[in-house]
């Protein structure tokens, strides 16, 4: 499936929901799209870790990290891993390090910023939940379409192109 700008497809579904433009794009994929799963967790990267270490088949990981600019939740080797590992892409409400690599890596990436410093591993956190942030809630399974121009949540995969 091709890529199609979001602008296009709110033009086209007018119900899809529209995150506030809170995040910036920081990896090598500008563009991707994918069913949504998730993680809530806070300056604690466990549940990103085990999750990117599974098959993602296309699936985007959209992290609910508190909106933390304390400390990183995505470096380049959990990129790498997840874009090993087939997901489309991960948006992070926190921040990401090792953004020179993230570039250069095979995967959609948009967070709120860089931060040098690594987050806590106490394993703590929820996996496929619900979870809220940019003035919209995300759930498993809805389908998030992403690229410069902002981030789109649907309720089922849009027949596009």
């Amino acid at each position: 499936m091709t890529n199609i700008p979001t602008p296009d497809i709110c033009d086209d579904y007018p119900d899809v929901e529209i995150l506030e433009p809170l995040l910036v794009n920081f990896g090598g994929l500008e563009a991707f799209h994918g069913p949504v799963r998730t993680v809530k967790c806070f300056e604690d990267n466990s549940l990103v870790k085990q999750a990117v270490d599974e098959p993602g088949d296309g699936a985007v990981l959209v992290v609910d990290a508190g909106g933390s600019t304390r400390c990183a939740m995505l470096g380049d080797m959990l990129a790498e891993k997840a874009a090993g590992n087939g997901w489309a892409g991960v948006i992070m409400y926190g921040c990401v390090r090792d953004v020179d690599e993230l570039a250069e890596t095979e995967l959609g990436i948009q967070a709120l910023a860089a931060h040098p410093r690594r987050s806590e591993k106490r394993g703590e956190g929820q996996r496929d939940i619900p979870v809220t942030f940019a003035g919209v809630t995300i759930s498993p399974g809805q389908w998030l379409y992403a690229d410069n121009n902002g981030v789109l949540i649907a309720e089922r995969q849009l027949p596009l192109g």
